[in-house]
């Protein structure tokens, strides 16, 4: 059971990590989209 237990355990970690990962690539984009108009705007 122990090694049931570790490998749930590593498999829900690596999920957290890419659900996090996919956060932060999604505000860099929507960041750059913002910057992106901000500066169109001006010009």
């Amino acid at each position: 059971m122990e090694v049931f237990g570790a490998l749930f355990n590593d498999l829900t970690g690596w999920l957290t990590v890419g659900i996090v990962m996919f956060m932060i690539a999604m505000m860099i984009y929507l960041f750059s989209m913002f910057v992106s108009k901000a500066t169109k705007g001006e010009k």
